[in-house]
């Protein structure tokens, strides 16, 4: 029997090639075809909206398996998708963590139901233990691109050369992703070191313990050619050394998170731990300079560190309480408030940026034309909206924008041809 084809009709096509109006018929889970005036055998609206390709996120803690309390790869790929999310990389930091080929299956077969692609990625060093180096070769094979042992930063100087070197080498072109921490300096701090950590009696962790780490690892892979990506950058320092290693030519990408380009250490004077994240928030003069980061180019993209916690766990007092937030059903809307980019520079650093460095690319990411995989989002960029964390899709509520009125939403969002997402509602 003929699959259904659908149009996405009525909406402007923005992608890497720019913007347009057009509808967007697909058929077979491919795009069949992009044009004005077209029909297929269902219609979803996409009047006012803007059709581009499904969102990709570089760092989503799905906690399956082990710590499926705050977060299952099922309800975290919903909220991805309602958040425009088509492909969403996970976290490796779980219980076993993502260090061998066996754990990488289990995370890919819980992966085929879900509601968006979930991309494992695997530790770079056996249980994130920073001693041996874990089998990225094999992981590898099974299309594991992203390599990290996010949570904690690698500490052994030599042993990240190691993994840099071992890397360099292997037929697949992976990516090496640093939690940049140096753990002897941010030990025991639970906020950004400076004037409001002083003020509230917390410890504090300095800029200079991730931007050490930013150095050193710049310097590596230098010295070795490899690529790396170091994740939610928080400081002007740091984004300042990316910005001199790219003049230099050296194979180093970023991401910022939407939480560091919209909050300070100052939303901790509450002590309300739902805003207690790691690294910790800065100063605005470091959300400034993540902003002009994104702006020059020197930021590639934007994730979530979406980062699911029970109620029981975060209602501990500050010093005791995890760190992180929920970030993926709020993202692109937080981008496009307070990253001071237009709406097609988000979408590069939330959709086609992030699928190049993840590996993803094309079929996520890719230009919205005929033959291209029909993995898309619909946006209404005017649709107010206020955040809920109560009526989020994820296990958990720990997000610090409860209350917030927000303008842009996700109206569709289409995965492999299939609406998984219609009119803000998930389909399944």
């Amino acid at each position: 029997m003929r699959e259904t084809s659908l149009v996405i009709k009525g909406g402007r096509v923005i992608d890497a090639t720019g913007a347009r109006p057009a509808d967007v018929v697909i058929d077979g889970g491919r795009i069949a075809a992009v044009g004005p005036d077209l029909s297929a055998d269902r219609v979803l609206d996409a009047g006012g909206c803007v059709v581009a390709p499904g969102l990709v996120d570089l760092h989503a803690h799905l906690r399956q398996p082990g710590l499926e309390e705050a977060e299952t790869v099922e309800t975290g790929s919903r909220a991805a998708a309602l958040g425009g999310f088509t492909a969403v990389v996970a976290m490796p930091n779980t219980t076993p963590a993502v260090d061998s080929a066996a754990v990488v299956r289990e995370v890919q077969e819980l992966g085929r139901t879900a509601l968006c692609q979930v991309a494992p990625a695997g530790t770079i060093t056996v249980g994130r233990a920073g001693t041996q180096l874990a089998p990225l070769a094999e992981m590898a094979e099974l299309g594991v691109r992203l390599f990290t042992d996010d949570g904690r930063g690698v500490q052994d100087t030599r042993l990240m050369r190691r993994a840099m070197e071992y890397t360099t080498g292997l037929p697949q072109q992976v990516v090496l992703a640093q939690h940049c921490e140096d753990e002897g300096l941010a030990a025991g701090g639970h906020m950004h070191e400076g004037e409001w950590s002083s003020r509230l009696g917390i410890a504090g962790q300095p800029a200079e313990a991730e931007e050490l780490m930013v150095m050193r690892d710049i310097s590596l892979a230098r010295l070795t050619g490899a690529r790396i990506h170091l994740q939610h950058l928080s400081t002007g320092g740091s984004v300042a050394m990316v910005r001199a290693a790219r003049a230099d030519r050296v194979a180093v990408t970023a991401e910022v998170t939407p939480h560091h380009l919209t909050l300070t250490a100052e939303r901790c004077a509450s002590y309300d731990p739902v805003f207690k994240v790691n690294p910790p928030l800065r100063t605005d003069a470091d959300v400034a300079a993540l902003r002009a980061g994104l702006a020059d180019g020197t930021v590639d993209a934007i994730a979530t560190d979406h980062a699911p916690h029970t109620a029981e766990a975060k209602e501990q007092p500050f010093d005791q309480a995890p760190p992180g937030m929920l970030g993926l059903e709020t993202a692109l809307v937080l981008a496009l408030e307070c990253s001071g980019l237009p709406l097609e520079a988000v979408l590069a650093h939330l959709s086609w940026q992030p699928a190049a460095i993840a590996g993803l690319a094309p079929e996520h990411g890719g230009p919205v034309a005929e033959g291209g995989a029909a993995h898309l989002c619909v946006i209404d960029p005017e649709a107010g909206w206020v955040v809920d964390p109560g009526a989020s899709a994820s296990r958990s509520r720990n997000s610090p924008f409860a209350g917030r009125p927000v303008t842009g939403k996700v109206r569709h969002t289409v995965l492999a041809g299939e609406p998984v997402v219609v009119d803000g509602e998930a389909q399944r």
